[in-house]
């Protein structure tokens, strides 16, 4: 008993010295949904972005990192209602046994981050907290600021996409079975919503708006169901057999345990975010899955895009969640010939 005393207050007190107490005790736990590699440590951070919003995410770094290094780093969010401890941290560490700095963070108004109401989701917003990374990366002390890029999950491709429209630090941008969240909200799924549908789809979430303020607190949309009854879209069993069971179940993720503000989606609608993807001058990376029911949306991101600085990855036999987490599909040398190439400064 004396001997382990001995050993906890010699921890505590080197974490003293450095001044950095409490991210030892948040680094103890480890709550994500992929088994912690051996080859990078972890820290906390928190940073705000440019509304004030405070977001936190999980900085991974190298184990062999030198004082005083400099290295490429990357920031990476994603997917749309998932949190960091889920796909994004997979990808963050991953890229970090690769070399990088990574930074997975969560969004506004969701996971660890902060903003109110609870679970809102803005075009605008969720583009400025990749910039809001960039700012944290670009400061930090073994991080090249000239050597930056980001990586975009489903909906968050689409943001990542947005960032670099407008974000001229971000030196290189990977969107990974990508939504357009705005195309998808002010269309439906395959473009199926025409005008009319679009209008009653509007005054409906304003009827909404009015019960909302009533009443004091926010309606929530539908999210996964609790059970699968066999009938629904596959694409709903793909997202279900990720978010709701051990594979990437995550208690502060939307999509496993929560949903949407129902009235989210107003702001989406007349919001869209790829407007101006054609004006990116540096290097973007598209990757979807063959089989992915997503898979428009990149194809059609791709072709908004101009110069030779674009690449489109299909993946073959991949669905839209394989990209989340199916090591044997990801394809992680890909991604680390394209960060490498283009993040040379």
């Amino acid at each position: 008993m004396l001997k382990k005393l001995f050993i906890f207050f010699t921890i505590c007190l080197f974490f003293l010295k450095t001044g950095d107490l409490s991210t030892m005790a948040k680094e103890i736990v480890w709550d994500k949904v992929f088994k912690k590699s051996e080859l990078v440590d972890i820290q906390k951070v928190e940073f705000k972005n440019r509304f004030g919003i405070k977001l936190t995410g999980d900085l991974y770094l190298p184990k062999n990192l030198k004082k005083g290094e400099k290295l490429p780093a990357i920031a990476i969010s994603g997917p749309f209602g998932a949190v960091k401890e889920q796909s994004s941290g997979l990808y963050a560490q991953t890229m970090a046994e690769k070399g990088f700095i990574t930074l997975a963070f969560d969004p506004s108004y969701t996971g660890e981050s902060g903003g109110k109401p609870r679970n809102v989701a803005s075009p605008d917003i969720n583009t400025e907290d990749f910039s809001a990374a960039v700012d944290f990366l670009s400061n930090y002390k073994n991080v090249d600021p000239n050597k930056i890029g980001i990586i975009g999950i489903c909906g968050f491709g689409g943001f990542g996409i947005n960032a670099a429209s407008i974000d001229t630090r971000i030196k290189a941008t990977v969107a990974i079975t990508m939504y357009d969240m705005t195309r998808v909200s002010a269309k439906g799924y395959f473009d199926s919503l025409d005008e009319n549908k679009r209008y009653e789809l509007k005054e409906s979430l304003n009827r909404q708006r009015t019960k909302d303020f009533k009443m004091g607190k926010y309606e929530k949309a539908i999210g996964l169901p609790e059970k699968l009854t066999g009938d629904e879209p596959q694409f709903v069993k793909d997202y279900y057999n990720y978010y709701k069971t051990k594979r990437g179940f995550h208690k502060r993720s939307i999509n496993s345990n929560g949903n949407w503000n129902l009235t989210s989606t107003l702001s989406l609608i007349n919001s869209p975010i790829l407007a101006y993807a054609g004006e990116i001058r540096t290097p973007v990376l598209i990757i979807h899955g063959e089989k992915a029911h997503s898979r428009y949306f990149g194809e059609d991101a791709f072709k908004k895009l101009k110069g030779e600085n674009k690449e489109l990855l299909i993946v073959k036999d991949a669905n839209h969640t394989d990209l989340y987490d199916n090591l044997e599909k990801i394809p992680f040398k890909k991604l680390e010939e394209f960060f490498k190439t283009n993040l040379k400064g």
